[in-house]
């Protein structure tokens, strides 16, 4: 298997081997680049906000993780152009298409980014200015290469200009159009010479020299060189490109074994074939399959004599029956009933979650959901989504309830937490009173709910604002209460609160727990957000730049669920690809 992938941060074990590689690659193929230079590529693809140019490193990898190539692009922003700083190949990599399928994609990048141009250098391929012959068969098969992709020097500017008067072999740059066919307008020109010489050159160019090699790019528009080795340029960029890595998708296929059959129960089966409906067709998405883990993980967040009651209580359920709690121990909450039917009120926090033989099956299942999906994440994916059901933002350290079991959210921004910091996001309609009870003595885990005002609104006693957290957690608990109505502008503002504080926390991994009831229209709440809303809020999130997980939870309406995850999602690649 072969893949390319961008390594976005160095926080992941993953990443920082892809990066070590890299580097190797650098200090034994480019021994003209500064020690310094090779050993702060880690911390440049962090630190985009404080320096000239945002480093995007592609790396083309094989199913041991073994890094067979890269790309090194530069993008600035402000001057809309992107440097392709470094591509190579690893030892002993010849012939293989990697090169190739590298600067394809460096070109789809900086497509997908907007940029006026590609701009690189190249070593020349003229005797008289390099007079070593091997150097100069490889500086002519590379300058071949690119004029296949209508890449070509420019000429009659003064970018060869040696910057001490010993200098030799002084590169050419190269501009790929991208298939655009535009002309280079000299003012354009002159910005994009100017921030790579004083962006990456600093240290090597005067600013009289710079000067002077920026005023020689005068010629309206900038001129080409003619093709040497190609007649007619055969890679053109395609129209519309888009740029997205693939969400990892794992969904729960055990889900439909615990189908509640009474008559208004919505977390119905249903609900996952709506959002498939609507999600597989889009393109956004790769299915990944379910792996198992053990219970040490549950138990990690939730109580070991709540899970063993569960699954005890689960297996002496009769099949084709289910037990609803109908009475709670408040009294003696320290004697627990000796009768697992009645003992469900010891641990739930309704009356309309029953325990069924398949409830605990489905449960731990979509937990196994969860955990593969943060393990995608873990791997270097920068999206997953477990589309599971049952839900689980309403399952407590010791309680279950709102159709809810296990914490799959909770789980894996635990499973996360031993990799840096999370932040869980909850946007479902009713209160994330799961998360909240889980790490609510946390620092580690900022947890942050926009719901429903509990005066009115399900669980009803938690998701109050002055609910902060305890002990180490105070101040990592956010509570954003709502009113009872509220369109989708209302929403983005109570959204934009809460994308600020978690960008304040400054966390390693997203995760967001996906409520989808919030549309205009869902059985369990009131509010009037339209698919449009969801794409917007999509959009919204992206802009943390995080990885991030998505856990399914709420959203009962079928008939526009799965259009409202589309949009969402949709929405979310849209944001990730424009930043």
């Amino acid at each position: 298997m072969f893949r390319i992938r961008q390594v976005h941060d160095n926080i992941l074990p993953v990443n920082r081997e892809a990066i070590k590689q890299v580097q190797e690659i650098l200090r034994s193929q480019f021994a003209a680049v500064r020690g310094e230079e090779v050993e702060r590529l880690g911390a440049k693809l962090q630190a985009s906000s404080v320096q000239p140019f945002r480093y995007i490193l592609l790396v083309g990898e094989n199913s041991r993780s073994r890094i067979l190539g890269f790309a090194l692009l530069l993008h600035d922003p402000k001057n809309q152009f992107c440097f392709l700083d470094f591509i190579a190949t690893a030892k002993g990599i010849i012939g293989r298409g990697i090169g190739g399928a590298l600067y394809e994609r460096v070109r789809e990048q900086a497509a997908a980014l907007k940029a006026k141009g590609l701009f690189f250098e190249c070593l020349p391929d003229n005797p008289d200015q390099c007079p070593d012959p091997k150097l100069l068969k490889q500086n002519v098969a590379r300058l071949k290469f690119y004029e296949t992709y209508g890449a070509l020097p420019f000429v009659n500017t003064g970018y060869q200009t040696p910057v001490k008067p010993d200098d030799s072999c002084m590169p050419l740059l190269v501009f790929d159009d991208l298939g655009s066919n535009q002309p280079l307008r000299p003012a354009d020109a002159q910005k994009v010479v100017r921030s790579i010489l004083e962006g990456k050159y600093a240290y090597l160019c005067p600013p009289e020299y710079v000067n002077t090699v920026v005023a020689s790019f005068r010629d309206n528009p900038i001129r080409l060189r003619e093709p040497r080795y190609v007649k007619e340029a055969s890679h053109v960029r395609p129209t519309n490109v888009k740029v997205h890595e693939l969400i990892a998708l794992v969904v729960n296929d055990k889900h439909d074994i615990h189908h509640i059959r009474e008559r208004g129960y919505v977390e119905s089966p249903v609900r996952i074939k709506s959002i498939l409906s609507e999600i597989e067709p889009s393109g956004l998405f790769e299915k990944v399959p379910v792996k198992n883990y053990p219970d040490k993980h549950i138990k990690a967040v939730h109580a070991a004599d709540f899970v063993e009651y569960l699954v005890a209580a689960c297996a002496a359920v009769p099949q084709g029956k289910s037990v609803y709690p109908y009475v709670f121990p408040i009294r003696n909450a320290t004697r627990p009933p000796k009768e697992m039917s009645v003992r469900a009120g010891y641990f739930c926090i309704d009356t309309f979650t029953p325990l069924n033989q398949n409830a605990y099956l489905a449960a731990k299942r979509a937990v196994d959901c969860a955990l593969t999906a943060a393990d995608q994440i873990l791997h270097g994916r920068r999206m997953a989504y477990a589309l599971v059901r049952p839900p689980g933002h309403h399952a407590e350290h010791r309680a279950f309830g709102g159709f809810c079991y296990f914490n799959n959210a909770g789980v894996a921004a635990h499973y996360l937490s031993s990799f840096g910091k999370v932040a869980i996001l909850d946007v479902d309609y009713h209160h994330g009173n799961g998360q909240e009870n889980i790490f609510y003595s946390r620092n580690d885990v900022f947890t942050v709910s926009i719901h429903g005002d509990p005066d009115f609104a399900y669980p009803y006693f938690t998701g109050f604002a002055d609910e902060r957290g305890e002990g180490p957690g105070e101040g990592f608990n956010l509570n954003i209460p709502l009113p009872e109505i509220q369109d989708g502008a209302q929403y983005r503002q109570a959204l934009q609160t809460a994308i600020q504080a978690v960008a304040d926390f400054g966390p390693a991994f997203l995760v967001v727990a996906l409520g989808l009831d919030p549309a205009k229209g869902d059985p369990t709440g009131t509010w009037l957000l339209k698919p449009k809303d969801f794409e917007q809020n999509g959009r919204m999130l992206a802009d943390l730049g995080l990885a991030t997980l998505f856990v399914q939870e709420g959203g009962y309406r079928t008939r526009n669920l799965g259009v409202n995850a589309r949009h969402f999602f949709e929405g979310f690649v849209a944001g990730a690809e424009g930043r």
